[in-house]
């Protein structure tokens, strides 16, 4: 075997041995996923638009609530609608599987009239105190007299 074989031979050799390497060395080490859910509000229409802007006091009002676990685990919901920090409906969601989606008309009955007031959507996960998300979904109406 002449000299630039053998040269050849080792080259191949190592170059299949790294490649080796890098096969267990990715095969081994947990690969880093981002856990997150889904949580979304729609129209009664199932669209992301034409939301409720004027309302009458004391009716109720529909909205498309969604939930969409993906968080490699099974994990527990549920929402509080609240309008001025006041409880004005709320959904009990339940344990979703992972990439399982929740999706259903969840009603709230604004109490106060006046314009421009904001409804909080806030989701809470696994039985938490405290909300899930940093911010809640928000839905601006004006409420008005019968």
């Amino acid at each position: 075997m002449s000299k630039l074989s053998k040269a050849l031979f080792i080259i191949l050799v190592a170059a299949i041995v790294v490649s080796l390497g890098f096969i267990i060395y990715i095969a081994v080490t947990p690969q880093k996923v981002n856990k997150f859910t889904e949580f979304y509000i729609l129209n009664v229409d199932g669209k992301a638009g034409d939301y409720p802007e004027k309302v009458v006091v004391g009716n109720p009002v529909d909205i498309l609530l969604g939930v969409v676990n993906h968080e490699y685990q099974p994990a527990d919901y549920k929402v509080e609608i609240q309008m001025d920090s006041a409880k004005v409906g709320a959904a009990n969601i339940g344990t979703l599987a992972n990439q399982q989606k929740w999706e259903e008309k969840v009603s709230f009955i604004p109490q106060v009239v006046g314009a421009n007031q904001t409804v909080d959507f806030v989701l809470y996960k696994d039985g938490g105190t405290e909300p899930y998300l940093n911010e809640p979904l928000i839905l601006h109406i004006d409420v008005v007299s019968p």
